[in-house]
């Protein structure tokens, strides 16, 4: 018989409001999460910068989470990967490299990045192949890099950026064709004012299509206001969690889900919500 494993669901940290790593530790107890994304500079943005950080401090973070039962998923370190301007590329390259080289310190399990975009903010231009084909030679070399570490890298593509659709994404995967590659999936983030009316197919397909390559997904949600995307706490907005859910429960078993734009006073309910969604699909 099947047997049915748990919803694996973690958080942010950064999403918190914490001031120190017992404080973290003790939130995610206290709402049964049991892993977390984290980027350091985010959830101790006044301590720590990503330059500043080393195989010591990586290990005293990685080290305290374990003795504690609590996994890190995914080393945040997001990046600028996709700047037209060489130097930012090149800085956002080693830094990314630098956090590459104190993965297994930390005892994370992968390092993701979004492929940010070619200018300073959102334009158009990112979605050209030009922007696409920086974004693919930066990951080739982030990729590269982790290859001589045994660290994977995972990727999440956003709908603003060079990289904005789940085909894209495939692409990716083979032209980089290497297995420590994976991506992180955010259907919200591939969602649009034009594209909304197809969130079933979308969702699907990308699932369908990015299935195997998959290493953790994100949840987050969104609605329609004014004609725009506005992100909202899980459980609050028009996103359909089930076939997400129904996909890591029959599929996937186990695989990294995190909470995503979900603050810490909502969290309690978008737990409840999508363990509730779980257990019916």
């Amino acid at each position: 018989m099947f047997k049915i494993f748990p919803l694996n669901l973690g958080i942010r940290a950064h999403d918190l409001t914490i001031t120190t790593k017992e404080n973290l530790v003790q939130k995610l107890q206290e709402l049964r999460l049991s892993h977390i994304q984290f980027a350091p500079q985010k959830a101790f943005s006044k301590e720590l910068t990503l330059g500043n950080m080393t195989l010591g401090t990586a290990s005293h973070f990685g080290t305290y989470f374990q003795k504690n039962d609590i996994e890190l998923s995914i080393l945040g370190c997001y990046v600028n990967i996709s700047s037209e301007d060489s130097h930012i590329r090149k800085q956002a390259l080693a830094t990314f490299k630098h956090q590459i080289s104190l993965c297994s310190a930390y005892g994370a399990k992968m390092i993701a990045t979004e492929t940010g975009s070619v200018e300073t903010g959102y334009t158009p231009r990112n979605f050209t192949e030009e922007a696409y084909q920086i974004a693919r030679d930066s990951v080739i070399e982030m990729v590269k890099e982790a290859e001589k570490f045994g660290v994977t890298v995972a990727i999440e593509a956003g709908i603003n950026h060079p990289l904005y659709s789940y085909q894209l994404a495939k692409r990716l995967i083979h032209d980089v064709a290497s297995p420590n590659l994976k991506l992180i999936l955010d259907c919200a983030n591939l969602i649009c004012p034009q594209n909304h009316g197809e969130q079933k197919a979308i969702i699907q397909n990308a699932l369908e299509e990015l299935g195997p390559h998959l290493a953790a997904l994100h949840l987050k949600d969104y609605i329609i206001k004014n004609k725009t995307i506005q992100m909202v706490p899980v459980g609050q907005g028009c996103l359909d969690f089930r076939p997400l859910l129904h996909f890591v429960k029959y599929d996937r078993p186990l695989l990294y889900t995190t909470l995503e734009a979900t603050p810490e006073k909502s969290v309690v309910q978008a737990v409840t919500h999508l363990e509730r969604l779980y257990d019916i699909c």
